[in-house]
């Protein structure tokens, strides 16, 4: 039986027709789906027949609270979810000075194998569905009573890796109907597929695209990332400049600081020279966030000072990520397919 929620609107319009049934109330299906409700019972202005009919073809399934954890040192929340199959997921929130910023993963585990990263670790378990995405945004407004300004699929997984459901998602987030969340609100992150960053470039969306660069040249690069023994970085770069060509979107580079790693004077040095030509980017400079299995450390303060005096002399535009989530293992490469209590 299809779940209700891993449909779009239009899709709803054609389903409910299918099942002999106005198109409109597809329209009617939609927005009661993304008012929070949790059956379809609770769909008011939808007659009891037409309720049975939906009833004997669909299901409206959502994900559930496993458990929750807060990082008393900033506010920073982390939530276990477990999806029908009995997977389990993490989201996580932050909050800053304009709102609420919503991490969600887009799928369960990961097979894209990055060095320092957590969630790949078990590997690739599968895709997340449409609604598994969109319920991690519903269910933790509903649980905060918050109204979550921006939502980046930066959480377990490859977003490009579910191409599909990860497009349709964004249809139905930006859907005054569904989250109704602008799409320049929206930030999707991959570790360089390129062929996808290509495709989701010829859809011209508005959303925020951050490539995980991590590593100056292709020789480190494929040490820290297996993505990189596919596409080399002037492959990466290439498809880059096309997806900022089609979509006039800034594009954020994001750079993991691993100490004696990729954090020297000359990688620095490297990184301008790669990027020093492109339009409209942005570095991320982000010190790692260090997880049990792998022996890498985070880059020593006076480390990530020099790179960014360096790019700032090269004129490159970055920040360094402010980290949040640390004590309960939610920050960045420290979401999990599993869970272990921090």
């Amino acid at each position: 039986m299809k779940n209700l929620l891993d449909l779009t609107k239009d899709e709803l319009r054609k389903e409910m027709e299918s099942i002999g049934m106005k198109s409109f109330k597809g329209n009617q299906v939609f927005k009661w789906i993304y008012s929070g409700i949790n059956t379809i019972d609770d769909m008011k202005n939808i007659s009891n027949s037409h309720k049975d009919m939906i009833k004997n073809n669909y299901e409206l399934k959502r994900i559930s609270l496993v458990k929750k954890y807060e990082d008393v040192k900033d506010g920073t929340k982390k939530y276990l979810f477990s999806l029908q199959d009995n997977n389990i997921i993490e989201t996580v929130l932050m909050k800053y000075k304009y709102g609420y910023t919503l991490c969600i993963s887009s799928q369960a585990g990961c097979r894209m194998g990055c060095e320092f990263c957590a969630s790949t670790i078990d590997g690739l378990e599968r895709n997340l569905t449409v609604g598994e995405m969109t319920d991690q945004i519903m269910s933790v407004e509903q649980l905060e009573g918050v109204r979550i300004s921006n939502i980046v699929v930066m959480g377990s997984g490859e977003p490009l890796d579910n191409f599909d459901n990860t497009v349709k998602f964004i249809k139905v987030a930006n859907d005054p109907d569904g989250l109704n969340k602008g799409q320049r609100h929206l930030s999707i992150s991959t570790c360089g597929l390129v062929p996808e960053i290509y495709k989701l470039a010829d859809l011209s969306l508005q959303i925020n695209l951050s490539v995980s660069l991590h590593a100056p040249n292709d020789d480190l690069r494929r040490q820290l990332m297996p993505i990189a023994k596919k596409y080399s970085l002037n492959e990466l770069m290439k498809a880059c400049r096309y997806y900022y060509e089609k979509t006039n979107r800034k594009i954020t580079f994001e750079y993991a600081m691993i100490s004696r790693v990729n954090d020297t004077a000359e990688c620095a040095r490297m990184l301008a020279g790669l990027l020093k030509d492109m339009e409209n980017v942005m570095v991320n400079l982000i010190p790692m966030n260090e997880i049990d299995e792998r022996d890498y450390k985070k880059s020593a303060d006076s480390s990530v000072e020099q790179f960014s005096s360096i790019l700032s002399k090269e004129n490159i535009s970055h920040t360094v990520r402010r980290k949040l989530g640390t004590e309960i293992e939610a920050a960045c490469g420290q979401l999990r397919r599993g869970h272990k209590n921090p």
